[in-house]
């Protein structure tokens, strides 16, 4: 899949919504905060119901929560990233996390209730950590541009009406 290829399909159609400035952006933002999320599963849904519930467009969030497909390859690197941010916070005193050769990975323990708690608890707090500033960015980023082809296009409108 190329990337520019997609971003010039997906921009388009969320530019082409009709719906506020404020409303896309919090669609975008929303789906971008759980595009990044270990959520596996749920992204789209949860993205869904926090627009739905926060009366952004619905369409906009679904679109940006898609984003993730094209960084699928790079998504185990992103979630050790948020793993290793979540360990360093919750440890005191903080320190990183050991290596991935020195994890303890004998029998079936990973497949245990215990071992996705103490490994999601330290990932889901490194996600909460970087989608934040991801999604206040997206939002602000996403509404000027929105406001500005908004502009742009009701500008065209009024030209092509007093011809």
């Amino acid at each position: 899949m190329n990337p520019r290829r997609w971003w010039q399909e997906h921009s388009i159609k969320v530019l082409a919504i009709r719906d506020t400035p404020n409303a896309i952006a919090g669609g975008i933002a929303i789906g971008l905060f759980f595009s990044v999320t270990p959520f596996f599963g749920l992204k789209t849904l949860l993205t869904i119901i926090a627009a739905w519930f926060t009366r952004s467009n619905l369409v906009a969030a679904f679109l940006a929560s898609a984003s993730h497909n094209i960084a699928l390859p790079l998504m185990p690197l992103l979630y050790r990233g948020e793993y290793d941010l979540g360990y360093w916070l919750l440890s005191q005193p903080h320190h990183w996390p050991p290596g991935l050769s020195k994890a303890p990975w004998q029998d079936h323990k990973w497949l245990s209730w215990s071992a996705l708690y103490s490994v999601g608890k330290y990932l889901l707090l490194g996600s909460l950590v970087c989608a934040t500033p991801l999604a206040l960015c997206a939002f602000f980023v996403a509404r000027k541009i929105v406001a500005r082809h908004h502009r742009e296009r009701d500008k065209r409108a009024q030209s092509g009406s007093s011809e």
